[in-house]
Parts: C-alpha cells; sequence; structure tokens
C-alpha cells in the first residue's frame, strides 16, 4: 500500500501542479501568448504505459508475462549488445544534429535546450525515485532498481523531443526517434537489465516528461529565463569508458 501510494502521487503530483500554473492569470497570458496547445489526448498513450507499469508491479499475470518475455529473449541472446548505452540518447542528439547541418526545428537553441534540460529533470526525478521505492531485482540479478527503466525513458523522451521539434518539417523524422527508442527498450531486454514492464514503465515517463517540458516552457522562460537576463547554454558529449551522453549546462547571468 505505501508503495503504491508514492507511486500514485507520483503520477499526480505533477498534473496537479501544472493545473495550478494554469489557474494563474499571468500563466494564462504567457500560456495564450506563446501559442501553447494543451490536449488532454495527448495524455492517453504515456498514461497508458505509466498505468501498465504501476499495475505491474502487483499483477502476477503481467509479473509471468515478464519472465515469459525474458525467457523467450533468452533462448536467442548469443552475445549482448551495449548499443543501447548510445540509442538512450540519439534521438534528442539528433535534433542538435539536425539543426548543425541547417534543417531548422520549431525551437532556437536557447528554448530548445531549456525543454530538454526541463524534460530531463522531471525524467531524473520521477526515475531516481520510482527505483529506490519500489526495490526491484533487474532480470540478471545484478542490483534492486529494475523499475522503470532509465534508459528507455532517456530515449522515448528524446523520441517525443525529436518528433515535437521536426514534426511540421518531416514527419519521418519524428517516427526515426520513436524506433530507436523502442529499440532502446529492445535492447534492455534483451541484455537482461529490464523486465518488459520496466520498459513500458519507462516509455511513458520518457514521453510525458517531454510532453510536460513544452507545456510549461512558456512559464520557465518567462518566470526564470527572463528576456533581460543574459543566458549562456552549452551541450558537450561525454564518455566515461562504459557510458556515453550529452551533458547540458545552463549558465544565467
Amino acid at each position: 500500500m505505501y508503495k503504491k501510494t508514492i507511486l500514485i502521487g507520483l503520477i499526480i503530483a505533477p498534473i496537479l501542479i501544472f493545473s495550478q500554473v494554469l489557474k494563474s492569470k499571468d500563466s494564462l497570458t504567457i500560456i495564450k501568448d506563446k501559442n501553447l496547445k494543451f490536449n488532454y489526448k495527448q495524455l492517453v498513450v504515456p498514461a497508458a504505459f505509466i498505468t501498465y507499469g504501476i499495475v505491474s508491479l502487483e499483477s502476477d499475470y503481467l509479473k509471468t508475462l515478464n519472465y515469459d518475455t525474458k525467457e523467450e529473449l533468452a533462448e536467442h541472446i548469443d552475445k549482448r549488445l551495449t548499443i543501447d548505452d548510445f540509442f538512450q540518447y540519439t534521438p534528442a542528439a539528433t535534433v542538435y544534429g539536425l539543426n548543425l547541418i541547417g534543417i531548422q526545428g520549431k525551437n532556437k537553441f536557447k528554448d530548445r535546450s531549456i525543454i530538454l534540460a526541463t524534460s530531463y529533470l522531471i525524467l531524473s526525478t520521477s526515475v531516481l525515485t520510482l527505483k529506490s521505492v519500489t526495490k526491484i531485482e533487474r532480470p540478471d540479478g545484478s542490483a534492486n532498481n529494475s523499475f522503470p527503466s532509465g534508459h528507455t525513458a532517456n530515449a522515448f523522451a528524446g523520441a517525443e523531443f525529436l518528433y515535437q521539434e521536426y514534426k511540421d518539417v518531416n514527419i519521418w523524422y519524428g517516427i526515426s526517434g520513436y524506433a530507436v527508442a523502442t529499440a532502446t527498450g529492445f535492447f534492455r531486454m534483451y541484455n537482461q537489465r529490464h523486465w518488459f514492464s520496466d520498459v513500458v514503465m519507462g516509455a511513458g515517463i520518457g514521453i510525458l516528461s517531454t510532453k510536460m517540458a513544452y507545456w510549461i516552457h512558456p512559464f520557465i522562460t518567462e518566470k526564470i529565463f527572463k528576456s533581460n537576463s543574459k543566458t549562456t547554454t552549452m551541450i558537450t558529449p561525454f564518455y566515461n569508458g562504459r557510458q556515453g551522453g550529452l551533458g547540458l549546462v545552463i549558465h544565467i547571468n
């Protein structure tokens, strides 16, 4: 019961916070001026994934499905592939890569970097909290922090980011991002690092985190990154010998 209460709270809290933002007269003006498009239908897919993940913690049927999926994949594993360590950041990195070669997306560098940073902040807080609360053992028995999949969450957050930035330019950019994100989730299971339910939950959190980042971006821009402040944004790649990724640094003067 304690775990369920925390899980439900983690899902409801961001929505309640966003609702409070909407109630503010100033915030409503900002949203109107920035043409922020909030549609509850956009919550259907991530909500379905997250609901599946929560139910899987107690459902014997879904737990059995996890084990069956693991066994099915184990029969075909010859060698583990760590490509998922890089795939998780590919969709987000693609946004900056396309911009570098001259294909402009929806937002300028500063705005999209703020959106991405906001998404990763929401995502990281949710994923790390859930891992510490649920303490689900990984399929390979290496640790008790399997639920949800952080790699998958990163990948789907990046896929939604790519989709939002370039859907009006070419829809196939967004589709390719989601294809890479799906592959990331598959390889997390293939490498026996996550259960099927971990991956589904991670996908839901990733998509929702980026959607929320876009929804609250006008508010963040107005309240934190005001026009009279000087902001320096820098993105740098990193590699620690095992994993690679992108580091985002935002400095406000």
